[in-house]
């Protein structure tokens, strides 16, 4: 009996030993994870894009700024003007947050008035929300400790503090998990289904000999691969749909912006994945090794793409690598639309990029589905 299980376990082992992909999948998914989750994720956002609205001008407000950068959580990009650049600055992504300093600032200040500023934070990342927020009020109460200090020694009278700091949550100020996760949710199950669809319905027509029957048909390639595509473009744009209705019936989550444009936008996302799909329908053998390399795929754009953990906290090497990702893009895109009612101007950014993955993508899989055929 004992030797049988031995004979079973050399058989299977041997079968594993010729499984070349099976293998450095086995070999690189640990090594990924370990990289992504020792050192790419990061809940500590720190160098949260800002803009200053800086009304007063002063000795005060100037130093306010400063002493917010030196916290490191903050990184000024720019300086705006009233409540509509504050808007259009946030709904872009040029900034998640905006400093408002009004008039009157160090006056109030120096006639022992408190001096009010106020923190717009862009309330679609509940994380952001909590780390900017959070900052910005200790980092008030240590000033005015300092005020009160310099005004009445170290037992000066304990009143209004000198500065206080008003904020002000746009996009989402319930702060409910659900507005921000439930649009991303399009990004991630699109990204799975798009994906693992197309390189396993392809796979499977190599397995049952289909594929070679098409290809010996009058069906020129390009015609074969769009016929391919376009039923899972169909899908992919009944999923937006089916849970955009869900979202707005079940969490009570509000298109603000141009369905229109979602799903315009969303056609270079959908493309992009079917290009990867296509991509590892010509590396898979077999529909499990498809399945197995749309999982690898899987895991990256979920842990680095901003969906899960905020994209200010990851470093650099991270952010840059994120950037080939469409789902990064895409759920900027998204989100920008759903929740803050972002116009093609403001996403503009965004459509360049993934039209460039989108380029580079259709040129690989092409050629490597060609190469295939031939």
């Amino acid at each position: 009996m004992n030797s049988r299980a031995l004979v079973i376990a050399q058989k299977e082992l041997l079968q594993l030993s010729r499984d070349r992909l099976t293998l450095a999948m086995m070999a690189v998914l640990p090594v990924m994870l370990l990289v992504l989750f020792g050192y790419a994720i990061n809940t500590d956002v720190r160098h949260i894009p800002t803009v200053v609205d800086d009304q007063d001008r002063t000795a005060q407000s100037r130093d306010l700024v400063r002493r917010m950068e030196a916290t490191g959580f903050y990184d000024v990009v720019g300086a705006v003007t009233g409540y509509d650049q504050i808007e259009r600055a946030l709904r872009s992504g040029k900034a998640r947050v905006a400093l408002v300093i009004p008039a009157q600032f160090e006056a109030n200040l120096a006639r022992g008035a408190p001096a009010q500023a106020q923190l717009v934070v862009d309330g679609s990342d509940p994380q952001i929300v909590g780390s900017a927020q959070g900052t910005a009020t200790l980092l008030a109460a240590a000033r005015s400790e300092q005020i009160r200090h310099a005004r009445s020694g170290p037992r000066g009278a304990q009143g209004a503090p000198p500065i206080e700091l008003v904020p002000d949550i746009l996009y989402n100020p319930d702060q409910r998990t659900a507005v921000y996760v439930v649009p991303g949710l399009i990004g991630v199950i699109l990204t799975m289904t798009m994906v693992m669809l197309t390189a396993m319905a392809l796979a499977r027509e190599r397995e049952r000999g289909t594929l070679e029957q098409l290809v010996v048909s009058p069906v020129r390639p390009l015609e074969l691969v769009i016929g391919k595509i376009i039923p899972y473009v169909l899908i992919g744009y009944g999923q937006m749909l089916l849970i955009l209705v869900f979202a707005r019936t079940v969490f009570g989550v509000h298109v603000r912006g141009s369905l229109i444009l979602l799903f315009a936008l969303a056609f270079l996302f959908i493309a992009a994945n079917l290009a990867v799909g296509l991509f590892f329908s010509t590396l898979a053998a077999t529909q499990q090794q498809a399945m197995q390399m749309s999982f690898f795929f899987l895991l990256p754009n979920i842990l680095l793409s901003g969906f899960m953990f905020p994209f200010e906290a990851m470093p650099l090497p991270a952010q840059l690598l994120s950037q080939a990702l469409p789902l990064t893009h895409f759920l900027r895109i998204v989100r920008g639309i759903v929740l803050k009612g972002g116009v093609f101007s403001e996403l503009r950014s965004e459509f360049v990029w993934l039209s460039g993955i989108l380029a580079v993508l259709v040129a690989l899989s092409s050629l490597r589905f060609r190469k295939k055929l031939v």
